[in-house]
């Protein structure tokens, strides 16, 4: 309902009017309409991470995984489309608890990264642990990516975003660029004031 009438705009009426149930019964489970926004957020991110967990399974290839864990992400998110605008439109909007469930969840999909790392090392034991602040970073960005589309109205193409997704996240896991002659740092340009001046120079 949130999707479809915003966090803002939707009532305690709305809610147990679509329910069929009584004011008496939700207030007996929920304190308000925060609350049972979060839990309905909160089953969503299980669902999600439900059908990732499926599809990492097909494969042990790290880069496989990655692939398999985005689609299914982004395929969940878009063959539910009111879920999708709720999940990425209206929780923003909802109170410091929203945030901090969407704090929860990013960080549970950041540890999913974590993990594919753990694979691509055993291939590449070179590989640099990438911080955990930087997968939280790429969890944000991404989402907040999807989230454009979906305000853009394009839900139905957020699978497209696969590519791009994949791109970021191997760019973390894997690490900077480093390049194959190390840089020399410039010298600094004279200050003209303190060369005009000897008493400051």
């Amino acid at each position: 309902m949130v999707g479809e009438r915003t966090y803002a705009g939707t009532t305690v009426a709305d809610v147990v009017r679509q329910a069929g149930v009584s004011r008496t019964t939700f207030y007996a489970e929920f304190a308000g309409k925060e609350e049972v926004f979060l839990e309905a957020y909160r089953h969503g991110v299980d669902v999600i991470d439900a059908r990732i967990d499926r599809a990492v399974r097909t494969t042990t290839d790290w880069r496989a995984q990655l692939r398999a864990g985005i689609d299914a992400y982004l395929r969940a998110l878009a063959d539910g489309p009111v879920f999708a605008r709720a999940y990425l439109l209206q929780l923003p909007l909802a109170g410091p608890a929203a945030l901090a469930a969407r704090d929860v969840a990013l960080r549970r999909f950041a540890e999913r990264y974590r993990q594919t790392f753990v694979l691509a090392r055993r291939e590449r034991p070179e590989l640099a642990e990438p911080p955990a602040d930087a997968l939280h970073v790429l969890c944000a960005g991404t989402e907040h990516l999807a989230a454009d589309r979906v305000r853009a109205g394009q839900v139905d193409r957020l699978p497209e975003l696969a590519d791009v997704f994949c791109h970021c996240a191997e760019s973390v896991l894997m690490g900077p660029a480093r390049p194959a002659v190390p840089l020399e740092r410039p010298a600094p340009d004279p200050d003209p004031d303190l060369a005009a001046d000897p008493d400051l120079a």
